[in-house]
């Protein structure tokens, strides 16, 4: 019979890290795929409703992640221990930090979903969208705040089966969610109408609630997904199962790491999601067709860097595991070999990107305006897939040590003074166009690859390797 560290670790001499690697990330990899394309689909269907609908969706993406960032920093404190307390076969700890984890979801996300209810219709106007889509966005926001702490609830589970080493089961129920996204979209965004397939006419329901409709699909899709992976913490066979008759009372001590952990990370997301509320209101000033066009080209190029981040993923369960087995060569083996991996399939969504930018436009939008400025910024997105990804890679293993501070510090200098600070200059300041924000983008992240290659050398996260150890 397997032992319990047979059956979570991954961890082991006898096996190659190339194939310990694609074990872990390919299921990763299938499910970041298949979400980007619902999301492509998703944003193609809003798409084709217009440039308002599209831009009253984006306008308020960056206020969302915003809110979700709280909680999701915590999941990077609670996804550390638990992979460090599986690699040292401390089963019991790591049962406890998943119960205190979907303690902390439950106790944030139900003022955090109020907040954002409440701010639904101050949101697209602090972003300084136009009249036009303010009634829209509002819609939109109210819908999508009622599943806040379910799509955190998804998110944070998520990140826990990984840090377990287990991501086929995300990957199963994620996909389910995807597909119900997918399905809900086409059900709720159009109206009844007639659609003709393989020469066959007939009426295809249809709820025809538009923008509403969007959000109602993703909303009922995230809720069922976090129902799923909850019900399995409470029912899988095996010793991550957790009983409701075990203490779900706060652990203070645990806590504290995870706090620990977690500010760094939640004040890096913070970063992020207020540095792209600024780029993205400095967007807006040069008109809806450039929200739409930015926005759509973000959405495609999400395609190609989620390979990527699925890597990443897998390097901070790998790096995790491998310090709790106190083994940390192999951490720096498996965080060598996951860059050399990840690289090689970034050049080639590198090209894909460059010379398919408007055919991948088409796909999203039937505008012309903008299939043309979108497809000249992903040509320049292109070109920063590779740094990217070693910069996702270099982060995930630092914080699979526990060193969250790195990230945070490489993130606030390059999207405050190369991003924010490029953007303003280029479009309030010199009054320039669409893609010159691109450029400085993407100036970010060759900066951000270099800082975060420098902080991994300089090994702070071996002082956060000493804090997740019990």
């Amino acid at each position: 019979m397997s032992t319990t560290k047979d059956k979570f670790s991954l961890i082991d001499d006898q096996r190659s890290p190339w194939l310990t690697i694609v074990l872990l990330a390919w299921p990763i990899f299938i499910e970041q795929i298949l979400a980007s394309l619902a999301q492509a689909v998703d944003t193609a269907m809003v798409g084709s409703l217009g440039a308002i609908a599209t831009a009253s969706v984006y306008i308020s993406q960056s206020p969302n992640m915003l809110v979700n960032g709280v909680i999701m920093a915590l999941g990077v404190g609670f996804t550390s221990m638990i992979a460090r307390s599986v690699g040292a076969n401390d089963m019991e700890r790591a049962r406890g930090l998943v119960r205190q984890a979907i303690l902390t979801i439950v106790s944030l996300g139900i003022p955090m979903t109020i907040l954002l209810f409440a701010l639904a219709r101050h949101i697209p106007i602090w972003m300084g969208g136009a009249p036009e889509i303010l009634d829209t966005a509002q819609t939109y926001n109210q819908i999508i705040s009622l599943s806040m702490m379910f799509r955190c609830m998804t998110m944070v589970l998520t990140s826990i089966y990984r840090g377990y080493g287990d991501s086929k089961t995300p990957m199963k129920i994620n996909i389910m969610i995807n597909v119900l996204n997918v399905i809900g979209n086409f059900l709720m965004i159009f109206p009844t109408r007639e659609i003709t397939v393989l020469g066959f006419t007939f009426t295809m329901f249809g709820f025809g609630w538009g923008v509403a409709g969007a959000a109602a699909a993703t909303s009922l899709s995230a809720i069922l997904g976090s129902l799923l992976l909850l019900g399995r913490c409470f029912t899988v066979k095996s010793e991550m199962r957790i009983s409701i008759k075990e203490s779900f009372k706060p652990d203070w001590s645990e806590l504290k790491i995870v706090v620990q952990l977690g500010i760094p990370a939640m004040i890096q997301r913070f970063c992020m999601s207020s540095a792209s509320i600024i780029v993205t209101s400095t967007i807006a000033t040069l008109g809806t067709v450039a929200v739409a066009s930015q926005s759509l080209a973000g959405t495609a190029e999400s395609l190609s860097f989620m390979p990527g981040f699925a890597f990443s993923t897998a390097v901070t369960t790998l790096f995790g595991q491998s310090l709790g087995a106190q083994r940390p060569d192999m951490a720096k083996d498996y965080l060598k070999k996951t860059i050399q991996m990840s690289s090689v399939v970034m050049i080639v969504m590198t090209c894909v990107l460059f010379f398919g930018s408007e055919i991948i436009m088409g796909i999203f939008t039937p505008d012309p305006e903008v299939i043309k400025h979108g497809s000249v910024l992903l040509k320049i997105l292109a070109v920063i897939q590779v740094p990217q990804t070693i910069t996702f890679c270099l982060n995930g293993a630092m914080q699979g040590a526990g060193d969250t501070k790195s990230p945070l510090i490489s993130t606030m200098i390059s999207m405050w003074c190369v991003r924010v600070l490029g953007v303003t200059l280029a479009v309030r300041v010199f009054g320039m166009g669409l893609y010159s924000v691109c450029v400085a983008m993407c100036s970010d992240n060759v900066v951000r690859c270099i800082l975060s290659y420098a902080f991994y050398k300089r090994g702070a996260w071996k002082k956060g390797a000493h804090l997740t150890a019990k």
